[in-house]
Parts: C-alpha cells; structure tokens; sequence
C-alpha cells in the first residue's frame, strides 16, 4: 500500500507518492500484441506464395510494429510520482522507464494545473515542446507543474496534484525558508 496522506495533515509524510492511470493505453497494447501475433503467425504457418521476401518483411513489419505498439504503450499506462524529503522522482509504466530524477534544490516553484491534456503536448508519454517545457502526460486531468531554476517547466499528470504541490510548497521553504513559493 502506497504512504499517501493529504495535504489537510499537519505535517506531511516523509515520502508523499501519488498516480495517474489510463486503461485506454492497455487497449493500444492489445493492438500491439495483435500485430505480434500476426507476425508470428506469418513466419510459422504461411502459405505465402509471393515469395520469401515479401514474406519475411511482412513478418518482420508486423512484429517490430507490434513490439514497438506494446512497449511503447505499457510504458506509459500509468506514471508514478514520488516525493521525499530531497527529490521529486517520476516513473513510468511497469518498468518505471523513462524515469526523473529532480533534486528539489532544482525546482524554484510548483502549480497546480486543474487540466492537462494529451493535445496540449501532442499526445501520451514523455513529450517536450520548447515554447512549453516538459512533461510526462498519461491521461487527461489534473496536474503539478514544476519550475525549475533553469527556466524550464516540467509537467506531471497525478491524481491529488493539488496535495502533492502543497508538499512540494512545504519543502521548498523548509529548504530556503522566509520565501514564498
């Protein structure tokens, strides 16, 4: 079981974690297995008379489609996001790759963002747009947008995100105190 406590605590956990889900990507990944296991089925029971090589690229494109639709998107059917004392870690998907890492002596600033939208950053996953910053995106809805002392911005879509930017406030000052994030 996750240590989550929200916000309206008088102190904070010492590890804050939080998730945001999409069942939708695991749809996709059925396409992906679908595609593999026509691949397979090419290569071992075809009676493909065109030829071998139009047979072995058609077994190849349907399993290297397929692979790259499964991990590409098991990878993000959910994001994880992790919050200690000293860091800010999101992970990904079942792997926890692609994963971040961000010492909080990086991050100047957190918001709360009451929608994030897969269109705003063109699409689910790990997405950077130069006008907008970073941002891991897995499903429509709230989000924390961290600003970093380089300038740039990271996005996160978690559930609770409002929680989880008081955390973040919180720390910020315990780190530099008599400063308002």
């Amino acid at each position: 079981m996750r240590e989550h406590r929200h916000a309206q605590d008088a102190s904070h956990p010492d590890v804050w974690t939080g998730r945001a889900t999409n069942r939708v990507q695991w749809l996709l990944a059925l396409v992906g297995a679908a595609c593999l296991a026509l691949g397979i089925e090419l290569a071992v029971e075809s009676a493909w008379t065109s030829g071998s090589a139009a047979l072995a690229m058609s077994v190849v494109g349907c399993i290297a489609a397929g692979l790259l639709v499964l991990f590409g998107t098991l990878a993000f059917v959910h994001v994880d996001l992790k919050l200690d004392k000293e860091c800010v870690e999101v992970r990904c998907g079942h792997i926890g790759v692609p994963r971040r890492r961000i010492p909080l002596t990086e991050v100047v600033g957190a918001d709360f963002t009451p929608v994030v939208t897969p269109r705003q950053w063109g699409g689910w996953g790990y997405r950077w747009r130069p006008e907008k910053g970073t941002a891991v995106v897995v499903r429509r809805g709230e989000g924390v947008v961290l600003s970093l002392w380089d300038g740039h911005t990271f996005t996160i879509t978690v559930d609770d995100a409002e929680s989880a930017v008081r955390v973040i406030r919180d720390r910020l000052r315990a780190i530099t105190p008599g400063t308002a994030h």
